[in-house]
């Protein structure tokens, strides 16, 4: 090998190992209520973080986030229904 452009590509390529990164017990940590509830408004706003995203994919209960999307669209339809039944009683 006396090649020096030779020896130095196979030094790059010994020091590339893949990502074995453990995850950390933060992440492992359960979402409390206000995450869940603030990560169902952003997703539905279309304004949520891709960090977020993925702490909600990797940590969080689908059942949880299930519950809490229904409740929003009921909440939001509800809304909705009393509003335009306002402004149609008021007209």
């Amino acid at each position: 090998m006396d090649n020096p452009e030779m020896q130095t590509r196979n030094d790059t390529n010994a020091h590339v190992e893949p990502h074995t990164e453990a995850p950390s017990t933060k992440e492992n940590k359960p979402l409390g209520f206000a995450q869940v509830v603030l990560s169902t408004l952003a997703a539905a706003l279309g304004v949520q973080s891709n960090k977020n995203r993925e702490r909600d994919f990797s940590g969080g209960n689908l059942k949880v986030y299930i519950v809490s999307g229904v409740i929003f669209m009921g909440i939001f339809i509800g809304g909705l229904v009393v509003l335009v039944n306002y402004l149609l009683a008021s007209h």
